[in-house]
């Protein structure tokens, strides 16, 4: 059964109060530098996946944040690619969440792969919302 994004913002919210959360969500201008800075087009659900509840911290996994300063920082996207990119993890592979070296990343196909740090995995997800199902609130 494939999960729908709404219903995963829902539940995430639920199990973490968004009152309580610390780290700011980024807004459409700030995505839109991020795909020009990353040269990833970002399908809609990432989009509202990121704009709802990327600041949330939900087992042991938080998901990659966009940050208003890009770069440099631990848990933030464009340091995640840079960072998975040096280790080997595909061009066309966008990250959205790291876990010690260890990536779980979009594909061009819109399928979730995980990538360790010694390669691709057979582990994959048909998309976004059943990653974070199955994975993220899986974990929790």
């Amino acid at each position: 059964m494939t999960e729908h994004i709404d219903a995963i913002i829902s539940e995430v919210n639920r199990l973490d109060d968004p009152r309580k959360r610390k780290t700011t969500l980024p807004d459409d201008a700030l995505i839109a530098r991020y795909e020009a800075a990353t040269g990833f087009e970002f399908s809609e659900d990432y989009k509202k996946f990121l704009k709802s509840i990327s600041n949330a911290f939900i087992g042991y996994l938080s998901p990659l944040t966009l940050k208003e300063e890009m770069g440099g920082v631990y848990g933030e996207l464009r340091s995640a690619i840079e960072q998975g990119r040096s280790a080997g993890l595909p061009r066309d592979w966008l990250p959205i969440c790291e876990d010690n070296g260890d990536y779980y990343c979009i594909a061009p196909d819109g399928r979730i792969h995980f990538w360790d740090h010694n390669g691709p995995t057979t582990e994959t997800w048909p998309n976004l919302a059943t990653w974070a199902n199955d994975v993220w609130l899986g974990g929790a």
